[in-house]
This record gives C-alpha cells, structure tokens and sequence, in this order.
C-alpha cells in the first residue's frame, strides 16, 4: 500500500462518519432533545423579568 491508498481509505472513513453524523442528527429519535436543547437560552426568561423590574424598583 502506498501512500495515495491510504489517502482514499482515509476519505471513505471520513466520508463514512459525516454520512452518520447527518443521519443521527436528522433522525426522528433526536428531535425531542435537540427542541429542549435549543430553548435552554429561554428556560429563565421569566426570572430574568422579574429579576429586572425588581431592580427597576429599588
């Protein structure tokens, strides 16, 4: 094996894993988690407020 065969099993393995990564990402099973993880910046938004007009007050 010279060095251009191990440069093409290396693209197929790479290529192999962002085909995964992709099929993970997209799958049905992680759609729940992947919504709760992108409103995690909201979870406190409420505190927040109420944290600001308690400050606006004093």
């Amino acid at each position: 094996m010279d060095i251009n065969d191990w440069r093409a099993l290396s693209t197929v393995l790479m290529m192999v894993t962002f085909i995964g990564i992709v099929i993970w990402a997209y799958s049905g099973k992680r759609k729940k988690s992947f919504t709760e993880a992108a409103n995690l910046p909201f979870a406190d938004e409420d505190r927040h407020e109420a944290t600001l007009k308690k400050e606006r007050e004093s």
